[in-house]
């Protein structure tokens, strides 16, 4: 039997891979920038975290990115939505970065169109490992690119998150993380505030209270402007979804924690 060209055609975009079209059909739109970190100040995302609460997860990460010892800009977001029930927080070379998160939501839409039904939670993250080892040839070039994926898992019916490193390695983490380069003091923050089944609002202010602690002690972590009026970027992905925590809600519980830390300071 001759196959038909409209048949080879469909064959040929069949794949649940969105990646493997774009590989055969489009490889120069591949994520493979030609320079190297060393060549340019390439602005860099610097810390995002992630923590789990009572009904999920929640996502943060400040606005700055800095390109060697400047300001690059002061209003990236660096939390975005994957689908409704996941999201990715991005830390490394900002560019390929947020590239490297939209063509993970086209990645998901595209599997969920050919397959007719979503990828598990696990599943997720394991196309999401595949998409950071593609990217280590330009990784050891200096242009890393290192996620933190997060979201709601219906099967278990829980928030779980996970870590990588620039050569796919998968790492869940059963109650919170974070990258980026004021990771390790948002992470010492996290480890003294975290508490086991925090409601929402609990979870929201430790989250602010470890990226202030990460701007206090990082330069590249941008703390709350006060006179620009930004403030961190918050996330929370539940059995409800993927919803954003509004900007006035994070400047008052901002606002809070700069208050209690002035007239701790003040021996108040």
């Amino acid at each position: 039997m001759i196959e038909q060209p409209w048949q080879q055609v469909f064959q040929n975009y069949a794949t649940s891979s969105f990646l493997e079209v774009l590989r055969r059909e489009s490889p120069h739109m591949m994520p493979t920038p030609g320079l190297s970190a060393s060549a340019v100040d390439v602005p860099h995302g610097t810390t995002v975290l992630a923590l789990r609460f009572r009904d999920g997860v929640i996502m943060a990460g400040d606005r700055q990115a800095t390109a060697g010892y400047q300001v690059a800009s002061r209003r990236i977001d660096k939390v975005f939505k994957c689908d409704d029930l996941s999201g990715i927080g991005i830390a490394g070379a900002a560019g390929p970065a947020m590239e490297m998160a939209k063509l993970f939501q086209t990645e998901l839409e595209h599997y969920e169109k050919v397959e007719g039904d979503n990828l598990s939670l696990e599943g997720k993250a394991n196309k999401l490992s595949q998409m950071i080892r593609m990217n280590l040839q330009v990784a050891m070039m200096g242009l890393a690119v290192v996620p933190i994926f997060a979201g709601f898992d219906e099967r278990a019916g829980v928030g779980r998150l996970f870590k990588y490193d620039i050569t796919g390695g998968r790492y869940e983490e059963k109650d919170y993380d974070a990258q980026g380069s004021g990771s390790k003091d948002a992470r010492d923050s996290l480890k003294k505030l975290w508490r086991r089944d925090m409601y929402r609002d609990d979870a929201l202010r430790v989250s602010l209270e470890a990226l202030i602690d990460a701007a206090d002690e990082d330069v590249g972590t941008g703390g709350p402007d006060l006179v620009r009026g930004i403030f961190p970027t918050v996330k929370t992905v539940t059995r409800s979804g993927f919803t954003d925590i509004g900007e006035d809600e994070v400047r008052r519980v901002c606002d809070a924690i700069l208050k209690d830390r002035t007239q701790s300071e003040q021996g108040v």
